[in-house]
Formats: structure tokens, sequence, C-alpha cells
């Protein structure tokens, strides 16, 4: 099973980010890294815009500036968040895209493994058992 439209996919994989937001310890450094990250999904189709500085998730389009954009499924972002992707491999396999800023992108990879186990459990308790990989 898979993300029902672009209104789900904002929920789950911009949810993850507005999580991270909330915590003390992670809040900090994920808005010190100071990039507008735009993550592009398909299958379904949704365009996430996550700016760290601002603190902010929405949706948005191809146009939207940014200092990284990730390009992916919407399955691969959701195992991502499970931590079932390693992210230097999927990028060498072109499974995420990168454009821009690679090495702040980076910097974010260490703080989302704190998001994996949250993650996880907000499909749990959202009854969305078909997304767990």
């Amino acid at each position: 099973m898979s993300f029902n439209d672009a209104a789900e996919v904002r929920q789950y994989l911009g949810g993850v980010f507005e999580a991270a937001f909330a915590d003390p310890e992670i809040a900090p450094q994920l808005q010190g890294t100071g990039i507008v990250l735009k993550t592009v999904y398909t299958d379904p189709a949704a365009v996430v815009v996550i700016d760290t500085a601002a603190g902010t998730v929405e949706l948005g389009d191809a146009s939207t500036p940014s200092t990284a954009t990730m390009t992916m499924t919407a399955d691969t972002g959701n195992a991502y968040w499970q931590g079932k992707v390693n992210l230097p491999l999927a990028m060498a396999k072109s499974r995420i895209k990168v454009e821009g800023n690679v090495a702040s992108l980076l910097k974010l990879a260490p703080l989302g493994k704190k998001l994996y186990p949250r993650y996880i459990a907000t499909l749990q308790a959202d009854g969305r058992d078909d997304l767990l990989v």
C-alpha cells in the first residue's frame, strides 16, 4: 500500500519534520542548518517544502525556491523515515536524486535517525500498518 494523495504525503512525510521542530534537542540543530529543502515526491505527486530556519513545512510546487531538492517516490520517502534506506547509497543508485547543496543536506541525515521511531509510532497510532516496511 502507499499514500493515497498529496495530503497524506504532506501529513506523514512532512509531519516527521514538524515532530523534529517540536523536539527541544533536535529543533535547534535542524534550524541551525538554515536550509530550505524541497522534497519532490512521485506516486502520488507532492512537493513538500521544509524551511529549517523558519521551522515550517508546507506543500509547494516545482517553482518553490530551495537550497536543496530531493526527488524520490513517496514509497522511498516512507521507507527512509523507517530507517530502511541508506541515503548515500540511494543517491548513488539514483533512487533519490539530489540537486543543490548536497553537503548541507547530508548534515540532516544524523538528525533524521532520531526520528525513525517517532515516524513508525505515528503510522502505528494512525492504523497505517499498510505503510510499515
